[in-house]
């Protein structure tokens, strides 16, 4: 009988050890099991304010009170020192907008008018370029046709057109601006001689609605890493560069259709220039000093 009681003692006490050490162990696994990046931190601190940040609907306007608006059509040139931040390599803004387009964060739209929004099938089919290669089959000893299907490369959009609405309300007695869209510009390049065919956007996204979803997304901000900012501070503080391609006329022509020809480049920036001046001009002298 000691025997016995002595037997079970020995099995109880090389049990029980490993037990509690696969209890710990579990425990152990299960504190390590949080993601690497809230245990290794790239910084001195932790930025939190900027994820927890909100986005301020915009402010209520009635009809009554705008008397004065007009549609302007701006051009971004991410090769611009300040627009740099649109090709960070990090996390490029059109990366930003395709994943939210393919995710259906962000609702785009197939014209500059918001009538007709895309399906995922299209979104697709613009986020994705589909060619043909011959690839030498070892079995057969023959080249076969190969469709390949490659993603959009972000660096090959350097250009982006945004829509906006230029307005006066006579409530607040100022000059108000809300932009109503953003679209990606694609270069189409001929194959054969590799000049340049034409530019066309690939899509437009509906500004107001996807404000959330870019005040989620950081943007590099020149000369302090501490105060980040995100896409929707840039757009709503206005901090890129541009020039207005077109404003609304009665023949629904850009500055290029009035000028035409590369050697009217100039002219249509002067153009462009004496635009903007003129909506400076027109706030301005609405005050008597």
């Amino acid at each position: 009988m000691k025997s016995l009681f002595a037997y079970l003692v020995g099995i109880l006490s090389a049990f029980v050890p490993g037990v509690i050490w696969a209890q710990q162990a579990e425990s152990i696994i299960t504190e390590s099991s949080d993601p690497v990046e809230d245990v290794y931190l790239d910084d001195v601190v932790r930025h939190t304010m900027i994820y927890e940040n909100r986005v301020l609907p915009y402010e209520p306007l009635r009809e009554a009170d705008i008397p004065w608006e007009r549609r302007m059509w701006r051009l971004i040139d991410v090769r611009e020192k300040i627009n740099l931040p649109f090709i960070n390599p990090l996390e490029p803004f059109f990366t930003i907008i395709a994943e939210g387009a393919k995710s259906g964060e962000i609702k785009v739209f197939k014209d500059e008018t918001f009538k007709e929004m895309m399906t995922p099938d299209e979104v697709m089919g613009k986020l994705v370029t589909t060619d043909t290669s011959l690839v030498f089959n070892p079995d057969t000893y023959e080249d076969e046709v190969v469709i390949v299907n490659s993603p959009v490369n972000p660096e090959d959009i350097i250009k982006y057109r945004v829509k906006e609405m230029w307005f006066f309300d006579e409530e607040s007695s100022r000059m108000g601006v809300r932009i109503l869209g953003i679209a990606p510009i694609r270069d189409y390049i001929d194959e054969n001689t590799g000049e340049f065919k034409y530019a066309i956007p690939m899509f437009w996204v509906y500004y107001p609605e996807a404000r959330e979803a870019l005040s989620r997304h950081t943007v590099f901000t020149e000369g302090n890493d501490a105060a980040p900012g995100t896409w929707y501070d840039l757009f709503e503080q206005r901090r890129f560069s541009s020039y207005i391609y077109k404003q609304s006329n009665v023949l629904d022509m850009r500055l290029e259709d009035f000028y035409n020809g590369a050697e009217k480049g100039v002219e249509r920036l002067m153009e462009s220039e004496r635009i903007k001046m003129e909506l400076f001009n027109w706030e301005h002298d609405l005050w008597t000093y």
